[in-house]
């Protein structure tokens, strides 16, 4: 087994010149980062944070200022056409020629990428995407979520073992969403190594088995999903009371409590550290009633908004 990342950049570094009477922005500060072949990998930050960069490079958009780039084994600098072909890069927007058929689409693209005719997977790759029925048909008249699928069966004509998706789900409704991702989920099982970038992060902390979080054009989180969860473990707590109380005892204080209204209380603090049962036995203690308790676990949101505040102040 070939245990080289897929994706394996050190010291990466970009920085845009001057423009006007805009100072030069230095955009990759310094990037250092491995995706493990065969993974889901979520790359998350804020915008302007450095990520369409970090890609851009990779695809050959961008010219880096510093430091190494390798993709498969292979080197930016020593073999970059060789390196291309090693990916694939779905964008965010939605660059389709209106007036082209799916397969012409298809077609063209795999002439671009030099795949001889004989080697096409045209009508393969499109049934695998779900388009097989609309392959004869103009991409105008294509839905969202179809075009969203028709950009990733592009991107695959070259039968890349990475696949980098960059927002691939921003404006697709829910249900278009969860059919987009049965079938990327179908890739990676396959093998294709993903690189996922998304604003929903609630779909990150459900796809991807390892995540690296960019702020300020550095990484400042890298590790499983399971791991950087377990970093935070704020506990959220909402107390329904079965009688109105007009002011929050002390005793509460201890738990970061606050009165939301006459029957409802709200407590934060650190399961490590304080346990449900003795927020039940302070509230027995003061005579309170309890008619409901509701919890909410830290996730993926509270953990990329504390390490991005934290990024910003540093």
């Amino acid at each position: 087994m070939n245990n080289e990342p897929a994706i394996a950049v050190t010291g990466l570094r970009k920085t845009y010149p001057p423009r006007g009477n805009a100072p030069a922005k230095e955009a990759l500060k310094g990037i250092d980062l491995a995706v493990p072949r065969g993974s889901f990998f979520g790359l998350l930050g804020p915008n302007g944070a450095g990520k369409s960069t970090l890609i851009n490079i990779l695809a050959g958009v961008v010219m880096k200022t510093a430091g190494r780039a390798q993709v498969w084994g292979i080197d930016l600098d020593a073999d970059p056409i060789s390196l291309r072909r090693k990916i694939g890069i779905v964008p965010q927007e939605l660059n389709l020629d209106p007036f082209f058929t799916p397969k012409e689409a298809m077609e063209l693209q795999a002439g671009l990428w030099g795949v001889p005719s004989r080697a096409r997977r045209t009508m393969e790759i499109l049934e695998s995407v779900g388009l097989a029925d609309k392959a004869n048909a103009y991409a105008r008249s294509l839905s969202g979520g179809m075009r969203r699928r028709l950009l990733v069966a592009k991107a695959m004509v070259h039968s890349p073992p990475v696949l980098v998706l960059d927002e691939p789900t921003a404006g697709v409704d829910l249900e278009l969403r969860e059919q987009l991702w049965t079938m990327i989920r179908g890739l990676n099982r396959a093998g294709t190594t993903i690189v996922l970038t998304t604003h929903y992060l609630e779909e990150a902390q459900s796809l991807c088995d390892e995540i690296a979080i960019i702020g300020d054009g550095r990484v400042i989180a890298h590790d499983s999903t399971a791991n950087l969860l377990a970093q935070m473990d704020d506990k959220a707590v909402a107390i329904t009371l079965s009688q109105d109380i007009a002011v929050l005892p002390e005793s509460l204080a201890r738990f970061n409590a606050k009165l939301e209204s006459p029957r409802r209380i709200a407590l934060r603090f650190r399961a490590r550290e304080t346990a449900m049962e003795s927020v039940l036995d302070a509230l027995r203690a003061e005579g309170m009633s309890i008619a409901d308790i509701s919890t909410r676990e830290a996730d993926l949101n509270d953990i990329f908004l504390r390490l991005t505040r934290e990024a910003r102040a540093a």
